[in-house]
């Protein structure tokens, strides 16, 4: 008899192995876990096929954490053991529908850039259609949680792991506005709306490499908040997992700092004509640059935060950003940082300096200042 997954996850991502799959994975071993992980492929990609076939036979995948960790070197092999086996939508479907109408208590999911687009294709008659899953996300999902309620099993935690500002709300709305577009009873409405839970989080780690045909390779840090609320179920405790009462600071810090760093290098890099290969540990170890980012960092970005009633918090941050720049595994090419650059600048940059003039703060922020400049 197969083990009990409570867990129901859309996506094989290698950064879900690496990151909430792996929480869950040391969770079992403490006892912290709801249970063991069902994932479920969502794509027709060839590489999802490999991943979910070698997912099913539950033995495990490696994770290698390479990086640098309050300044010292990590370099080891972790195995996640969460994920007891693995499906594919459209063809196991039958098998998924029976999965949400009893055991599942908690669905994550990491469906990529586009996972939220509803298909134009999907329409209410695949309520009835118990071999055929809908092609978009956001239908299948409104479809097994319709065929949960249905069979009276009550209403579930749902954790949207998408790099998407307030993903759960998000989420949220979307399955909700498709159920309403249905025509799907009002009964069923509020049970989505206020059965289910749909939390807000935030995701972060540099997950820079898949192993094949399962497993990846990730920096040490990680970070997953999940914004508090009223009858949120976790999958697993964890270090990791922080529960926080708004996500706006959490998101604040990794935008202006981690991002700005990012961006502010890489402006560097574009102004400068530097060489079309460097990386981010390259540039950390040019005295100049990793000077000037300290002293951003320092004297324009800091003080913003300490206004904020966020300094020590920011400080700390900033130290665990230094060492995941200086990652001596990873590398982050500035010529992809600098994608989209413009947009980046005005994101990442532009805020801390309206926040300052917000705050009442007096600081030139000349590096902040020339940065936005066109260049």
């Amino acid at each position: 008899m197969s083990a009990p997954t409570p867990i129901l996850q859309f996506g094989t991502s290698r950064f879900l192995q690496a990151h909430a799959d792996l929480f869950v994975s040391d969770a079992l071993e403490r006892g912290e876990a709801l249970g063991r992980i069902a994932v479920v492929q969502t794509t027709d990609s060839a590489e999802s096929a490999a991943r979910v076939a070698a997912l099913a036979d539950g033995a495990g995948y490696p994770v290698r954490v390479r990086g640098r960790l309050n300044g010292a070197v990590i370099d080891r092999e972790e195995r996640g053991r969460a994920v007891a086996t693995a499906y594919q939508a459209q063809r196991d479907w039958p098998r998924l529908r029976d999965l949400m109408a009893g055991e599942v208590r908690v669905v994550l999911s990491n469906t990529g850039d586009r996972g939220y687009q509803p298909d134009p294709t999907d329409d209410a008659r695949l309520l009835e259609q118990t071999d055929q899953a809908p092609r978009g996300f956001p239908a299948k999902l409104l479809v097994l949680l319709h065929h949960r309620w249905r069979h009276g099993a009550e209403p579930l935690s749902l954790f949207p792991c998408e790099l998407v500002s307030r993903n759960g709300d998000q989420l949220k709305a979307i399955v909700g506005a498709l159920a309403v577009a249905w025509g799907l009873p009002d009964a069923f409405q509020r049970y989505l709306a206020e059965g289910c839970v749909w939390a807000n989080s935030l995701v972060d780690r540099i997950v820079s490499e898949a192993l094949h045909p399962v497993g990846a390779v990730a920096e040490p840090y990680a970070l997953w908040a999940i914004e508090r609320q009223a009858g949120l179920l976790l999958p697993c405790t964890h270090p990791a997992i922080q529960l926080v009462d708004a996500l706006a600071p959490v998101e604040r810090l990794k935008l202006h700092l981690l991002n700005l760093g990012h961006t502010w290098l890489a402006d560097g890099w574009l102004r400068g004509g530097r060489d079309a290969g460097e990386t981010v540990l390259q540039a950390m170890s040019d005295p100049v640059l990793r000077d000037g980012l300290e002293a951003l960092w320092r004297e324009e970005v800091l003080p913003v935060f300490a206004a904020l009633g966020q300094g020590a918090e920011a400080e700390t941050y900033r130290d665990s950003v230094r060492d995941r720049f200086l990652n001596p595994f990873l590398n982050h090419r500035l010529a992809d940082i600098a994608q989209n650059h413009a947009d980046k600048r005005q994101r990442r940059l532009a805020p801390v300096v309206t926040l300052a003039a917000d705050l009442g703060l007096t600081l030139p922020q000349a590096r902040l200042r020339a940065a936005l400049a066109d260049g």
